[in-house]
């Protein structure tokens, strides 16, 4: 004879809350994927300013997107179908990709301290590209226009690779070029104006606009992983002593 497994009230609670969260895990690994291709699109636009170690962070995030968005199924059936082993297969899981979570966080914090050096020495390097290199002249061009920045530091480091104090196009505003006469110096009229912001401290702030959005749905997500554990170790421990009582 089958005895059925009555759970208490409040384990059913538990059991249709855990059911809400694995939804949200579902969706939260969607935003995961979805925002980590978008930062790995970006960064991977601006590879030549930095090191391949910046994509995989967002490479990361869409790891866990995937991992996460699979393994709510454990939690689902587990807690739908009221089974022991599926829910701690959930928890432990959840645990492992909350380790991965932190193995990530610890690698973008030992990068964003190392990004100013590694952002000033590859623009240094690429501007003397910027002439003979159509991939680079376009980066630099997009960049310049994007950030209105000029150089890696300051409009000055162009003069080692430009004559008579001239500066790339993009350095000056729109209006520059449209005169189709006037040209963009370091010592233009007032009728133009040359951005004084150099590409490299602009560049870092761009990016970690983007860490930050990161790290907030990292957090977010981080909070859902303890309370989905939580909620699946207490329906487990619960199904478990109602077993044993029967």
């Amino acid at each position: 004879m089958v005895v059925g497994v009555q759970l208490s009230m409040g384990s059913r609670c538990v059991k249709y809350l855990m059911f809400i969260f694995n939804l949200l895990f579902v969706i939260s690994g969607i935003l995961l994927i979805s925002l980590g291709s978008v930062i790995f699109a970006i960064f991977h636009e601006y590879r030549h300013f930095l090191d391949k170690e910046f994509l995989s962070v967002p490479s990361l995030l869409i790891a866990i997107g995937v991992i996460i968005f699979l393994i709510a199924f454990f939690g689902c059936c587990g807690a739908v179908r009221e089974n022991y082993c599926m829910l701690v297969t959930f928890a432990t899981l959840m645990i492992l990709v909350f380790i991965l979570e932190l193995a990530g966080g610890i690698s973008g914090y030992v990068l964003r301290a190392q990004a100013s050096d590694i952002v000033t020495e590859k623009m240094n390097s690429s501007m003397a590209e910027y002439k003979d290199n159509t991939e680079i002249t376009f980066l630099w061009d997009g960049i310049q226009k994007k950030l209105r920045c000029c150089g890696t530091n300051e409009p000055k480091d162009w003069q080692l690779y430009f004559d008579n104090d001239s500066l790339p196009m993009t350095c000056c505003d729109p209006q520059a070029g449209a005169a189709g006469t006037v040209s963009c110096k370091l010592n233009s009229t007032s009728e133009l104006h040359v951005h004084d912001v150099g590409c490299a401290p602009a560049f870092l702030d761009f990016v970690k606009l983007h860490a930050l959005q990161l790290g907030g749905v990292g957090f977010g997500v981080a909070f859902l992983q303890f309370a989905g554990i939580w909620f699946a170790i207490s329906l487990a421990k619960s199904i478990r002593n109602t077993y044993e009582s029967v």
